[in-house]
């Protein structure tokens, strides 16, 4: 009995089929991709390398301990500089700034991705926005026009009520230019880039786990506490890491309204202190060639901090992965 199944024929063969297109788009566009890669880890050992050289020929010559010592003199014989009331005024103006910063900025954020009014939220944002492309230099001549005269008042209630801290103790007379100042100045310099980012990251929140939240009962404070916040909990620590890269390269606005000194006080309210970027800026121009190179090597410094700095925010939100969405 023959057989009923029905025989597959193949076609012929027939002349190939032209290469498509994008087969060759896709492999230009890996080749961009990745060369824009390579180049810029390139220019990043590029200027590791020479901060690294120019700072070793410094060092080199420095009779003083570069880490330690509270003086800057590279034109002396012999030449003595050190970093430590930078890294000081560095760090602690910049703490200051984040502290004040980050709750208010996620405050701005919240209110305007779950609270306000859509009518109301887009103008609110939009202005936020804005004060991100400000120039520095007008922060800083407000800062000194304003904000150093109407910090008077200020301080003088911070020393009464809680100058048994010691860090609020203001033990010398003197306009408020001081690290405190500095750090509220950056604190508003760094706010909208905070908003900004941790707005949209609020705004990424799955609508679902929000109405499941308010469907069993939950308040709407509840809902932002459990859902909300976790989500973007990440997104938030890259935005603070954002605006900490800021505050801590921040040049002009610095330098316009601190009244630099090397010396190291834990009174952040008496005036004085400095940082690495103002003392760059205010230096480099009547320095000679060795004490640029001083100033180089200061920089170095500055860049391995916000190195440090960054490598320390990508370890937290790899640690937080359910929330950052590399899961999904």
């Amino acid at each position: 009995m023959a057989s009923t199944t029905p025989q597959i024929q193949t076609p012929p063969a027939g002349p190939s089929r032209p290469r498509s297109t994008g087969h060759a788009g896709d492999r230009i566009f890996l080749g961009l991709s990745r060369g824009s890669g390579i180049l810029l880890l390139v220019l990043m050992a590029s200027i590791a390398v020479f901060l690294s050289y120019r700072a070793a020929v410094a060092i080199s010559k420095d009779e003083g301990n570069f880490l330690t010592t509270f003086d800057w003199n590279p034109a002396g014989d012999p030449p003595v500089f050190g970093i430590a009331v930078l890294l000081f005024g560095t760090v602690v103006s910049s703490v200051i700034a984040m502290v004040i910063a980050v709750p208010v900025a996620v405050g701005i954020a919240l209110f305007i991705s779950h609270y306000a009014p859509r009518k109301l939220a887009g103008p609110i944002a939009y202005v936020i926005d804005l004060l991100a492309a400000v120039p520095s230099i007008v922060y800083g001549i407000w800062g000194a026009l304003v904000l150093v005269p109407y910090l008077e008042g200020l301080n003088l209630w911070l020393d009464q009520f809680f100058g048994w801290t010691y860090v609020f103790e203001k033990t010398e007379i003197g306009v408020a230019r001081s690290l405190f100042t500095v750090g509220i100045l950056l604190a508003v310099m760094i706010l909208p880039i905070v908003t900004s980012v941790s707005r949209e990251v609020f705004l990424q929140v799955p609508r679902m786990n929000e109405e499941a939240a308010l469907a069993l009962g939950a308040t709407r404070w509840e809902v932002i506490r459990l859902s909300v916040l976790p989500f973007g909990r990440s997104g938030v620590i890259s935005a603070s890491m954002l605006g900490l890269g800021r505050a801590l390269g921040e040049t002009m606005a610095v330098a316009t309204v601190l009244s630099p000194s090397f010396l190291i006080s834990m009174h952040v309210l008496n005036p004085g202190g400095g940082t690495f970027a103002q003392n760059i800026a205010a230096k480099f121009g009547e320095a000679d060639a060795f004490g640029r190179d001083a100033l180089i090597a200061s920089g170095l410094v500055l860049f391995v901090l916000t190195l440090l700095v960054n490598g320390a925010a990508r370890l937290i939100i790899a640690r937080r992965k359910e929330y950052s969405g590399a899961n999904a």
